[in-house]
């Protein structure tokens, strides 16, 4: 990995909010040091054998430790093996998405198969513990995506061993999580601009983790980084693309979103989801997404006749088109601007850098859009010949909904790869900063 990889990381073993759960977490289940714990300059700071709680975090915070807390310690009924394997049959009876996996696979003990050969050290354990206790709901979606990544991995021919390495990465992908302000769970809280680096930084964290403790392969690690990556090169950490994603990591990308929309959307999962691959088609792996489409057409067709959508596509046409046409404004008034409506086929202009990569991502989605049937400049006639067409207007309702939350994408992504854009150093600068305020009011 390269030097920027590591220094964007944070240092898990000082992490505030880790030692802040992991030390609440024992006053309420028996955790004992294995080993003395020493700071990094040798001063011990608490004995072998002695009970941890929220006493010691205090003194624990002030030091770098020698070492991760979480090596030598002792916990009761922590999560081992077993007790995933528990928990995992558990969710595949009441979740909805592990049923669906498990019914495709024929059973729920093939689904989980992988999970008899998997890997776990004493402070991968422990910071599933902490999770589990601490975190539930990131506990339950590293278990749902463990199940999706299975899914995908049996489907694709992986064998037991490598399907094991894979449960090991949906597993332990969010671990970086762990180490972040649990302020990021408050739906409320809304991150912008340059705050969101911290976000960018949590896979990152989490390969770091799982690579220096060497029990995985070097694979695991890897695909643990790609996981927010996309096969368009939208993604992040690095922006890779196509066959510079490795295959595991392939599977994690689209595990994630698999598992977080079945995970956020009470009504329509599966419409939803459904529409967003088709849409996307760019973003992820064409040869995984054929094995999860099948799975959900029976659904789409259920819960479609369920929950009209739909009522607000009107406005969501109106801000969808008000967005391009202001974009096409600011580029046409840039020096070697492109007058008039730029459009997914007009002929690209000269600017380059933070303003060239959102005219890219725009240019893109408006694309998709056509595609789809569901460009602003087409809606209107559609609307008017789908009245009373309740999965009509339900699809047309989700297609507004994704491409208003792809404009949102654009934004984050611009403050996030260019943080000083807010400064207007150039004319581009300006323009895009420009168009990103104006989507943030908006939105």
């Amino acid at each position: 990995m390269t030097d920027t990889l590591e220094s964007a990381g944070p240092d898990a073993a000082d992490s505030p909010h880790y030692l802040r759960a992991l030390t609440d977490m024992a006053d309420r289940r028996t955790v004992v040091a294995g080993a003395a714990i020493y700071n990094d300059m040798g001063v011990k700071l608490v004995e072998k054998g002695a009970r941890i709680d929220s006493r010691l975090y205090d003194r624990l915070v002030q030091h770098k430790l020698r070492e991760p807390i979480d090596r030598h310690l002792s916990i009761d009924n922590p999560v081992d093996v077993p007790a995933l394997v528990a928990a995992a049959s558990a969710l595949a009876e009441q979740d909805a998405l592990c049923a669906l996996l498990a019914d495709a696979l024929g059973s729920t003990g093939r689904l989980l198969a992988p999970l008899r050969s998997l890997a776990l050290p004493p402070s991968m354990a422990c910071k599933l513990t902490v999770m589990r206790e601490q975190r539930p709901q990131l506990f339950q979606h590293s278990l749902q995506m463990m199940a999706v990544a299975i899914y995908l991995g049996i489907k694709s021919g992986l064998g037991e061993r490598d399907c094991s390495a894979l449960a090991a990465a949906a597993l332990l992908h969010d671990l970086g999580v762990l180490y972040m302000d649990p302020v990021w769970d408050d739906p409320g809280h809304k991150v912008v601009g340059p705050q969101r680096k911290h976000l960018a930084a949590h896979p990152i964290s989490a390969m770091l983790m799982i690579r220096d403790m060497q029990a995985y392969p070097p694979s695991v690690a890897v695909a643990v980084l790609e996981h927010h990556e996309r096969m368009d090169g939208s993604g992040y950490p690095r922006g890779l693309s196509g066959a510079d994603i490795t295959p595991l990591g392939r599977i994690l990308l689209l595990a994630e979103v698999v598992a977080a929309f079945y995970e956020k959307y009470e009504d329509m999962p599966a419409q939803r989801l459904s529409l967003v691959l088709r849409l996307n088609h760019r973003k992820f792996p064409s040869a995984l997404v054929s094995h999860i489409l099948p799975l959900l057409r029976e659904e789409v067709a259920r819960d479609s006749a369920l929950l009209p959508l739909g009522s607000d596509a009107s406005q969501q046409i109106d801000l969808l088109a008000e967005a391009f046409a202001y974009w096409d404004q600011l580029k046409a008034a840039l020096p070697g601007g492109q007058g008039g409506a730029a459009g997914p086929a007009a002929p690209r202009g000269t600017p380059t850098g933070a303003f060239a990569f959102a005219d890219a991502r725009l240019m893109a989605l408006q694309k998709a859009l056509i595609e789809a049937g569901s460009h602003p400049r087409h809606q209107g006639e559609l609307i008017a010949q789908l009245q009373g067409d309740v999965l009509g207007m339900a699809e047309v309702g989700l297609v507004g909904r994704e491409a208003l939350w792809q404009l949102q994408s654009i934004l984050n992504a611009s403050h996030r790869r260019w943080p000083r854009l807010a400064d207007r150093a150039t004319p581009e600068d300006a323009a895009l900063a420009d168009w990103c305020e104006w989507v943030a009011r908006k939105l």
